[in-house]
């Protein structure tokens, strides 16, 4: 399986690609963050989002895009900024063919450290471990998006038994 693991935002867009088999350590194929610059019109920025989402969709071709949903922001302006990149996530990931699924915070957390309630901290240093990564993830954002990744590998086989599906 390969998993195209996204934390959303407008000015930065954390992606993690990480490829497991039956088995087999995930691994980290790629990973970074997509920036737009502040200064520019949002309809401009998401267009940038949506270039660099389809790059690496034709580049990695992932089979599934895995998100996180955002449930609640302080500021709304954030809020909105997050929905929009994640719509253009969506919208790109399902237009070339792949699964898209989005994952609560508190899930990500709890299917990487095993506690719904981890710190940043704590997911990076899970991040690291899981995927054999030794320097920092930095941006933070790269460490989410992996971590989202690695939510969806661990759900998978569930959702798959479910569905009556293999791997």
């Amino acid at each position: 399986m390969f998993v195209l693991g996204i934390d959303p935002g407008l000015s930065r867009l954390g992606y993690g690609c990480v490829a497991t088999a039956k088995r087999r350590q995930p691994r980290a194929v790629a990973a970074g963050v997509i920036t737009t610059p502040t200064d520019a019109a949002v309809p401009e920025r998401l267009a940038e989002i949506q270039r660099e989402i389809r790059g690496l969709i034709t580049e990695f071709r992932p089979q599934v895009v895995a998100i996180e949903r955002v449930l609640f922001q302080v500021n709304v302006s954030t809020a909105m900024g997050v929905g929009q990149a994640s719509g253009v996530v969506m919208a790109e990931a399902s237009a070339a063919g792949c699964t898209v699924i989005e994952y609560s915070p508190n899930e990500i957390k709890q299917a990487v450290a095993g506690y719904g309630a981890a710190t940043k901290d704590q997911m990076e240093q899970m991040v690291q471990g899981l995927l054999k990564i030794e320097q920092p993830l930095r941006p933070v954002d790269i460490a989410d998006a992996l971590a989202v990744a690695l939510c969806h590998i661990a759900h998978a086989p569930l959702a798959n038994a479910i569905a009556g599906r293999t791997q």
